[in-house]
This record gives structure tokens, sequence and C-alpha cells, in this order.
């Protein structure tokens, strides 16, 4: 009987994998994640409540597009 190695995958690997360990922050674009968090808000993923109380740090001027969009979002307005 032949034996075969099995692998476990632990998904995709990229740059920053080998710093994850060491660090605790990782710097990615809004482009790569957004589809991401889209998609799981649209699908109402519960694993998003657990990040509910994390700080997530964004240019100056994203957060005043934000502000005003937040703004004129209001029922009313």
């Amino acid at each position: 009987m032949r034996l075969t190695n099995l692998r476990v995958f632990h998904g995709p690997t990229t740059d920053h994998d080998e710093n994850t360990h060491s660090s605790q922050t990782v710097t990615v674009s809004l482009g790569e994640i957004l589809p991401l968090l889209a998609d799981a808000v649209q699908s109402d993923r519960t694993w998003l409540h657990d990040f509910d109380d994390d700080d997530v740090t964004i240019s100056a001027d994203l957060h005043e597009v934000l502000l005003a969009y937040r703004f004129y979002c209001r029922p009313g307005a």
C-alpha cells in the first residue's frame, strides 16, 4: 500500500504573513479589504461583531469624506 503525505492548507500566503506573529498590526490598502468587508456585512457574518470595539486608523481626508457622507445620508437631509 502506498503512503500518501497530506498537508494542511492554511490559506493564501502574503508578504506580511511572516510579520503577523511578531506584530499586532498589518497595513493593507482599503481596496484590498473593502470588498471582503462589504460582502461580510451584506451576508451578515457574525464574526464581524468580534471586532466591534477594535480601532481602525484611516487617513484624515477619508475621515472628512465619511463625516460628510454620514451628514448627507441622514433621514430628511
